[in-house]
């Protein structure tokens, strides 16, 4: 009962600061409004980074290497790229795609692939600058690519370099529309290629696995239309089988690779394994540090809204000295005048952070609507900012309820 009126007469009080010191209280809170705004929001937006970020990595699988002439990050213990080192590397071919499946007992799948731009047309329907991505078989397994009308790519069509195509969700809406691409055809740098199939919509991520404005063609197909020696970003991925540890697929390809191009025993590697633990860590880093910055973007803020709530509390004690007197004079004790204190600092702090809230749910909302951006206030952030709003109010609330909590009863009613 006596916490329950505790809460009651604290939020009575609150209200009537509010109410009556209205421009006073708005000023006083402003701090702890921009500085749960500031904090949470910076929250707010690398959550929703990390989590598209991660959900970007998921696509490219747990345990598949991508072999590749460029790493995707600097070597370990070094923070520069030294790009020199490996402008002169051979890029992967085909060849060794097939040398690894021939001679891995981890590999599920290996994919050789890679990539250009090109303008492709039905009748009078034009689509400009679609990135054109030729494989071998199993691209669709290992990338988990779903088919919403049609069927796959076989794998007699991939090795024989068909002059077949599946056609990303986009693509097929902007070449075919309100019509079924099934059975149609493109014409595709001089090539009439057949239309067998559309992946189903994935939406747009970060590490070009969407293939909504793609085309998937065989990739022996691809060959005939560029210099499969210039370097296009070839890539040999690997999906490892059912259980196998990323770790100990990268050493079994390692040495397959050195075997393949007869790489002495004292020489570097000549290829790069890229997975996505490689990325995984240096993000986790990147993280703190952006969160370290929100803390510190936000802590001045919250500074100073925390000066602002002890500024409301004396003077709300200084208004109520008379009241504190009749409230000790009737028996009430140090420690209930205390948390009376505190409690109505927490209000007036909380009332502030929730304003600072309100605010950033509404601007997630509207960047959601308006950019191809997830932004989500969590239910985490929320809580953590109540929380930061609650401590503040106990710590900048402490000195002005101790002061009122110490008030000699006679000394307070004859207060002027």
């Amino acid at each position: 009962m006596l916490i329950l009126r505790l809460i009651v007469e604290s939020f009575r009080f609150a209200y009537n600061s509010l109410v009556v010191n209205q421009l006073r209280t708005f000023l006083s809170l402003l701090g702890i409004t921009i500085g749960i705004f500031c904090i949470i929001s910076v929250f707010t937006i690398i959550d929703s980074l990390e989590r598209t970020i991660r959900d970007s990595m998921s696509k490219l699988g747990s345990n598949v290497i991508y072999i590749q002439k460029w790493p995707w990050t600097p070597p370990p213990g070094e923070s520069e790229y030294p790009w020199w080192k490996y402008l002169n590397r051979p890029i992967p071919t085909l060849t060794e795609t097939q040398e690894i499946l021939r001679r891995s007992g981890l590999t599920q799948y290996a994919v050789y692939n890679y990539g250009f731009n090109r303008t492709i047309q039905n009748g009078s329907n034009k689509a400009e600058n679609v990135a054109i991505i030729g494989s071998s078989n199993g691209i669709i397994e290992t990338w988990s690519l779903k088919i919403s009308n049609g069927r796959p790519l076989t794998e007699e069509e991939f090795g024989a370099g068909s002059n077949f195509a599946m056609l990303g969700s986009v693509i097929a809406e902007q070449l075919f529309p309100g019509v079924n691409p099934i059975g149609k055809t493109i014409k595709l740098q001089g090539f009439t290629v057949y239309i067998v199939g559309v992946f189903e919509k994935m939406g747009e991520d970060m590490f070009g696995t969407s293939m909504d404005k793609r085309v998937l063609i065989p990739v022996k197909l691809i060959a005939r239309m560029v210099d499969s020696r210039m370097d296009m970003g070839q890539s040999i991925i690997v999906k490892g089988k059912l259980d196998v540890p990323a770790s100990r697929l990268s050493e079994e390809l390692e040495g397959i690779m050195r075997s393949i191009r007869r790489i002495k025993p004292s020489a570097e590697n000549d290829f790069a394994l890229n997975e996505v633990s490689l990325i995984s860590g240096q993000l986790d880093s990147l993280f703190k540090v952006f969160n370290i910055a929100g803390w510190i973007i936000g802590g001045f803020a919250i500074l100073v809204g925390g000066f602002g709530i002890a500024n409301i509390m004396f003077v709300s004690v200084k208004e109520r000295t008379k009241i504190i007197g009749l409230q000790k004079a009737l028996g009430a004790k140090s420690r209930f005048i205390l948390l009376e204190f505190l409690f109505e600092a927490s209000v007036l702090s909380l009332i502030g952070g929730a304003i600072g809230l309100l605010i950033i749910y509404a601007l997630t909302f509207v960047v959601s609507k308006t950019f191809d951006f997830n932004l989500v206030l969590t239910v985490g952030n929320i809580i953590t900012g109540l929380m930061i709003s609650v401590i503040i109010g106990l710590v900048a609330g402490l000195v002005p309820a101790r002061t009122a909590a110490h008030l000699d009863p006679v000394t307070a009613m004859n207060a002027v």
